[in-house]
């Protein structure tokens, strides 16, 4: 039994979310992976080299410059036949591809699991992560994207797989590409952060996650993250959103400020090694999933701690 996982990378490398998928698939049996692009550059080379894995796709063409979902999905219907799983990290471009693969393959995706059973049986959380729900599939092949946070990421060297290139099938008229509007950020990216600092609704505007939060992530080599009122508001960019219908993320380290602790925002972040919430209402939830609490005013708390690192 072959799984076939699609891996997320860009310039920097591998995406840790991608390691991540390759650590379930490794639970089916062997495991090969798609690095599909244009110009994808020393990306195979170190795909190779990730443990667990023993054959490198490499889908060169220009037709994948930019990972258009239709494109992706139907290089993916054309390798199908080879695999019993395909497998992409539950990353913004993983909801994009495989569901339109596994419409195309008419059956039925399998979203964000948590945890692999056997071949058949996965489980998956449901409810804003508050239940699990254990799936059974009778589909011949199975289409899956993978909660990154739920699987320690396979090692980034210790393999040596082969290297082998594939056709790209010709490319669809249903969608080009237009433009892109990317932040960039010298910090790291949210989903493979080991510290984060988030700020909420109590952060009152922009002004003051640029005074007050960003110099604590700078001094921690931390991203900063929000909850959904915060982006709301306006604060900061819908990118930095943790919670349900944002990021789901699980850093060795989580400070919530701000953050009175609403069960979307919880779903997103609950896994987190060491939670950190500082907040003024004593009764806030994110107190009764936090293992450490500082009932303050962050306006006061947060200027004392940047002095203290």
């Amino acid at each position: 039994m072959t799984s076939l996982v699609v891996l997320d990378f860009d310039a920097t490398g591998i995406k840790q979310p991608a390691r991540s998928a390759i650590a379930a698939a490794a639970k089916l049996g062997e495991v090969h992976v798609l690095i599909a692009g244009n110009a994808v550059g020393d990306a195979p080379a170190a795909a190779a080299k990730i443990a667990g894995v023993s054959k490198v796709l490499v889908a060169d063409d220009a037709s994948l410059t930019h990972e258009l979902a239709e494109t992706t999905a139907a290089l993916l219907v054309s390798l199908a036949p080879a695999y019993s799983h395909i497998l992409q990290a539950a990353t913004a471009a993983g909801k994009n591809t495989i569901p339109r693969a596994a419409a195309l393959l008419d059956v039925q995706v399998i979203s964000d699991i948590s945890d692999v059973i056997d071949a058949d049986t996965f489980v998956r959380p449901i409810y804003a992560g508050n239940a699990l729900a254990t799936v059974k599939s009778s589909d011949s092949k199975k289409l899956i994207t993978v909660r990154a946070s739920s699987f320690d990421p396979a090692a980034a060297e210790g393999g040596s797989a082969a290297i082998e290139t594939v056709a790209v099938p010709a490319a669809g008229t249903s969608s080009k590409y237009l433009s892109s509007e990317l932040s960039k950020s010298e910090r790291p990216e949210l989903t493979a952060a080991k510290i984060i600092v988030s700020g909420g609704r109590g952060m009152q505007n922009g002004e003051n996650f640029t005074k007050l939060i960003d110099p604590i992530a700078d001094k921690l080599g931390a991203a900063v993250g929000a909850s959904r009122a915060a982006v709301d508001a306006g604060y900061v960019p819908n990118d930095y959103q943790v919670g349900q219908t944002g990021k789901i993320v699980a850093p060795q380290l989580y400070i919530a400020i701000g953050i009175s602790g609403a069960i979307q925002h919880l779903a997103g972040m609950k896994d987190s090694k060491v939670i950190v919430a500082i907040n003024k209402d004593e009764d806030a939830p994110i107190f009764q999933v936090a293992d450490y609490g500082l009932v303050a005013d962050l306006f006061t708390a947060l200027p004392e701690l940047e002095k203290a690192l």
